[in-house]
């Protein structure tokens, strides 16, 4: 990539990276699966293509990517930064020093790792750094998972070279003319997967004869969703379904308790092989991250979304609308979770026309190559 800023140019004259072959591309973000997952999809699509090419991450310390991204053979470096609480006023008091420390962090890093090209998943860690980017001319990319879009992200996409998006109508958040609809990654395991409904039964040790509802909150669990799904337990038995539950860490143990015994239901903190999961599957409860709803959109199942109404710009809603709008997905309230959810999946579980009519429409909605056709993109605008 051609960059004039001499200053820039100088800064890197004693860098590690200056002088290795390949380009030097680096992604941004993370905080949840639903950023994490998406950014390790588009760098190994990255890395399938143009092999030589150098990747780093950038990341929040504390956050989930630290952990994620060395797993998935990626380098990734931690800032001092911190979003907004909205539930407490006061944390927010040293929020303005670590703003400062986080972006003398990023001119360090992008200083020493010369990158051609800065990608931005969401999340708050991605905004010092695209924003440090775009003030030296580097090329930035922005990949928007939601239906609405975050206030970062729509900050950023005024300058960015390309701003990537799951859906239609973002044209009131960017730039007509920086926009590509591409879907959003999904990790190849499932994207790609080859598991059949048995053998993924099998992997959870459950019944093959009946039909399995599968619980997922999110990577960290959703307390509305555990706590419907745990009084109203004994419901699914009672309906000759079987349950494959995902709690994320803090519900774990008191989930494990109320299943001791129930062969009916496999339970854990977390599944680490959800093409498994959705193999097994019916029909699924899921948050509307969307993360999540690519993936379900991709493997075509039906499913009863519970959006998480804190959620920046309450985003999870809309997706979930979205989904509403088109018959491709229904949706419960958090609020009414208790009241309304394991009846609402009861019922969708025993009812086949349902099911049929929800798997026909989400699948139209499904994505298979975006990782792809994202990193064919950034590739071929900073080759030129």
């Amino acid at each position: 990539m051609n960059n004039d800023n001499d200053t820039y140019s100088e800064s890197v004259a004693g860098s590690p990276f200056r002088g290795r072959r390949g380009l030097h591309i680096l992604l941004a973000g993370g905080g949840t699966g639903g950023h994490v997952f998406p950014a390790i999809a588009i760098a190994n699509a990255i890395k399938k293509l143009q092999p030589d090419a150098e990747i780093l991450f950038v990341g929040a310390k504390g956050k989930m990517e630290m952990e994620k991204v060395p797993q998935a053979g990626y380098e990734i470096k931690g800032l001092d930064i911190a979003g907004f609480n909205r539930s407490s006023l006061i944390k927010n008091i040293g929020l303005p020093f670590k703003l400062v420390k986080s972006f003398i962090q990023v001119r360090s890093i992008i200083n020493s790792f010369q990158p051609d090209a800065v990608i931005g998943v969401g999340g708050y860690s991605s905004f010092p750094v695209l924003r440090f980017a775009q003030s030296k001319g580097i090329a930035t990319f922005i990949h928007e998972s939601n239906s609405f879009a975050g206030k970062s992200n729509i900050l950023l996409g005024k300058k960015a070279t390309k701003v990537f998006v799951a859906s239609d109508g973002m044209e009131k958040f960017f730039p007509a003319s920086k926009l590509m609809i591409t879907g959003n990654p999904v990790r190849a395991a499932i994207s790609h997967a080859t598991v059949n409904k048995e053998d993924g039964l099998k992997f959870f040790g459950l019944n093959t004869d009946k039909k399995t509802v599968l619980v997922v909150g999110g990577s960290l669990g959703a307390k509305s969703i555990n706590e419907a799904i745990d009084e109203g337990i004994d419901e699914f038995e009672q309906n000759n379904l079987q349950l494959i539950w995902q709690t994320g860490k803090p519900y774990a143990e008191q989930a494990k308790a109320r299943a001791n015994g129930k062969a009916n239901v496999w339970v854990n903190d977390f599944i680490k092989e959800m093409e498994n999961a959705y193999a097994a599957a019916d029909v699924v409860i899921s948050r509307a991250g969307a993360m999540a709803i690519a993936e379900i959109c991709l493997v075509a199942k039906p499913a009863v979304f519970v959006p998480y109404p804190h959620a920046a710009e309450d985003h999870q809603t809309v997706n979930a609308q979205h989904l509403v709008q088109k018959h491709a997905g229904q949706m419960v309230k958090d609020s009414e979770a208790k009241e309304k959810l394991v009846s609402s999946i009861i019922s969708l579980a025993t009812n086949e026309e349902k099911q049929n009519e929800l798997k026909q429409q989400i699948a139209k909605l499904g994505k298979r190559d975006a990782d792809r056709i994202i990193a064919e993109e950034i590739l071929k605008l900073i080759r030129k």
